[in-house]
């Protein structure tokens, strides 16, 4: 196919997401809840659609689609896939069909439920153009409309939603305007907002004053989206939503848009000092404090999401490492993290639905009763605990063999391992506790039975594929080492196998074990202690700094609604007057001299007796008359002065004024109100200023 062809397929697919999200409604007016089918059938058509433009990526070539879109800018409508692309396409599509198809049987039958599915499926489509995005503008366009949409999804079922998803919109969207920041000093720096020539000149912005800055603005943007301390708080209180939300949103796409950003900027800042050690710091913290909470809870669905913050703190420390074997690992676990906990939160909604409850202790022997259920959330558990021949082992020993190849400092590899090693204990610790306080034990509730197989059947997909692609990894890795390759132009991606010999990473894995299966022996003195420990939090300050804004907010704007005049006046002057000061403290000028002709002296003469007759008016139509005689008076003075455009201006104010205060004085009493002495004061005091500050 030529260029031009797959310029085309680009469009296309990013087109038909639209036409899939336009159409969902009416599909589901017609279907029912079974609209999900058709849209998943969507889906994995969009999915075949850029299949056809596979071999280029996957060759080391790149399919451009470009078009004017803000010329003054230099802004363009610009898509690429490489790559790197390529994968997250792959997730955003065949995560959101297997999601689709598994909404019919969850979503209850006879609802309205069009808006959910014209939402998810929108969803999908600002996460394509996200990742499709050539032009940073472009990128940032969608990046906003996934903080949107996912605060709609959220906020749908109630109440309690709502502050949820509003924690998730504004943290996420002051990432969002930290990128805008990032995304304008790159502008500035390079002259353009194209990706690939931003990246493709890294002496210019690496040698530029701002690259810190950029590299800050982008972590901070990545850390919003990607719900690294201390901005994860949103992502565990946006489990309110419904399970294909959380499954979708929460756990394979849009929790990913920051990991994307940063692979993608790992091409000019990877192995920078600064970079490398927040990165890696801040994202090992969090996968440590992340698995720790989740330990500590007995809801499944809140297991799950602290599990996701400790999962992508794992990925954002590899990236952070910088080596092509960190980088390469992390590329791997973005994969295999997409299909282990997609299936996981499809299966909780299953189990919630069959059961009517995901808390643990409420829950035993499920494996009597629903043994296919217990079977595929064993396959994705064991891919979460890396133990294998599941995906999830040939990554997490990939993380392993990254972490202890840092050379950050004098004994990186060591400490880094040794809180990876943490971090995957207490994983191992808490996938056994979901496995063995649901699906063991004797049988609590002994009339379940196994849902349908339509209902089980996506998540089944997902944990099949966990399951072969473990031994079968090596058929991912065209796809793998061009997506690392396009990160890292000049590294040597490695293979991955299932097994790669005995080496130290094997033997983190055989600590991991050991540690999470004492850990889960334990687990009564463990609950202890970690109910003592405070749990990784966040969400309460974050809301007393909302009210507080808001309080704020109410002071500031409590002035509006009072009738006096005083109260809209005094903030104005007193700028005036400060600013008068600062100026008379730096600047070096000669005092204002007197009056240089006898028309000076007539027009200060006349415009001092109109003030004074302003000052003793109680008539509210004469105080108007005299303010403006005083424009005209300061319009012949700036005549005189040679001035006639500023004269101009004046006299159109004036006039506007005199228009809009005919209309004003019908609305009001014909006399002024008279102040006391102390108002007097205060006023005369003020003006005195304001003429010392002006003069």
């Amino acid at each position: 196919m030529t260029a031009g062809g797959h310029s085309v397929i680009l469009v296309a697919a990013l087109a038909s997401m639209g036409v899939l999200a336009v159409l969902a409604p009416i599909l589901e007016r017609f279907l029912g809840r079974n609209a999900g089918y058709a849209l998943s059938a969507g889906f994995v058509g969009v999915a075949v659609v850029l299949g056809w433009t596979a071999p280029t990526a996957l060759a080391g070539g790149a399919v451009t689609a470009s078009w004017p879109w803000i010329p003054d800018l230099g802004v363009s409508f610009t898509l690429r896939l490489d790559g790197l692309t390529a994968l997250f396409c792959l997730l955003v599509l065949g995560v959101g069909a297997l999601i689709m198809a598994y909404c019919p049987r969850y979503l209850p039958a006879g609802g309205p439920h069009g808006l959910v599915y014209f939402l998810l499926t929108l969803f999908g489509g600002a996460m394509l153009g996200l990742v499709l995005s050539g032009d940073l503008v472009l990128m940032f366009v969608f990046w906003e409309l996934t903080s949107i949409i996912s605060f709609f999804l959220i906020g749908a079922p109630g109440a309690r939603s709502v502050r949820a998803a509003v924690r998730a919109l504004l943290v996420t969207g002051a990432g969002g305007l930290a990128f805008l920041v990032a995304i304008v000093l790159l502008a500035t720096v390079t002259g353009t907002t194209d990706l690939t020539a931003i990246l493709a000149a890294p002496g210019r912005v690496l040698g530029s004053p701002v690259a810190p800055v950029v590299a800050a603005l982008i972590i901070v943007a990545a850390f919003t989206k990607s719900a690294q301390i201390p901005f994860h708080f949103w992502l565990p209180g946006a489990m309110v939503a419904i399970t294909p939300v959380s499954a979708y949103l929460h756990a394979a796409t849009m929790v990913k848009a920051g990991i994307y950003l940063l692979l993608r900027f790992s091409t000019l800042y990877a192995g920078r000092p600064g970079w490398s050690l927040t990165l890696t710091g801040v994202g090992l913290l969090t996968a440590v404090l992340g698995a720790a909470t989740a330990l500590r809870e007995h809801d499944l669905k809140a297991l799950l999401a602290h599990s996701t913050v400790s999962q992508l703190g794992l990925l954002v420390a590899a990236i952070g490492v910088g080596t092509t074997a960190a980088l390469a690992a992390a590329v791997l676990h973005t994969f295999a993290h997409a299909l282990f906990k997609a299936t996981l939160f499809m299966l909780v909604g299953v189990i919630d639905r069959e059961a009517g409850s995901r808390d643990i202790r409420e829950l035993s022997g499920l494996m009597r009763v629903m043994p296919v259920t217990a079977t595929l959330t064993g396959l994705a558990g064991m891919s979460l605990a890396g133990i294998p021949p599941m995906i999830g082992f040939v990554s997490k020993e990939s993380l392993f063999q990254g972490f202890v190849g840092a050379r950050a400092f004098p004994g990186a590899g060591a400490v880094f391992g040794t809180l990876a090693i943490a971090a995957s204990a207490l994983t191992f610790a808490y996938g056994v506790r979901i496995l063995y306080g649901a699906f063991a034990g004797p049988t609590l509730q002994r009339r379940l039975y196994e849902p349908a197989w339509s209902f089980l059947a996506p998540a089944g997909v997902a944990a099949v594929a966990g399951a072969v692609l473990g031994p079968a990894v090596i058929v991912l890795n065209p796809l793998m080492r061009q997506a690392i390759l396009d990160v890292e132009p000049w590294g040597r991606p490695p293979y991955f196998a299932l097994w790669h010999g005995f080496g130290p990473e094997l033997l983190m894995t055989g600590v991991t074990i050991m540690c999470g299966t004492g850990l889960f022996l334990a687990r009564d003195p463990v609950d202890r202690v970690l109910r003592r420990v405070p749990p990784l939090g966040g969400a309460m300050l974050f809301d007393r700094l909302y009210r507080g804004t808001l309080r704020f907010g109410a002071v500031v704007g409590r002035t509006a609604h009072r009738d006096a005049t005083r109260v809209y006046l005094a903030p104005p002057v007193a700028a005036v007057v400060l600013l008068g000061g600062v100026a008379a403290l730096g600047a070096h000028r000669r005092p204002l001299g007197p009056p240089s002709g006898p028309m000076d002296w007539v027009l200060l003469i006349l415009l001092a007796a109109v003030v004074a007759g302003l000052l003793w008016t109680r008539s509210v139509l004469g105080a108007v008359a005299l303010l403006g005689l005083i424009g005209l008076i300061v319009t012949t003075w700036f005549i005189l002065a040679g001035a006639p455009d500023v004269a101009l201006t004046l006299v159109l104010v004036e006039v506007l004024t005199a228009m809009v205060a005919a209309f004003v004085l019908r609305g009001l009493p014909p006399g002024l109100p008279r102040p006391d002495r102390c108002g007097r004061r205060a006023a005369g005091a003020s003006a005195g200023l304001a003429g010392l500050a002006g003069a």
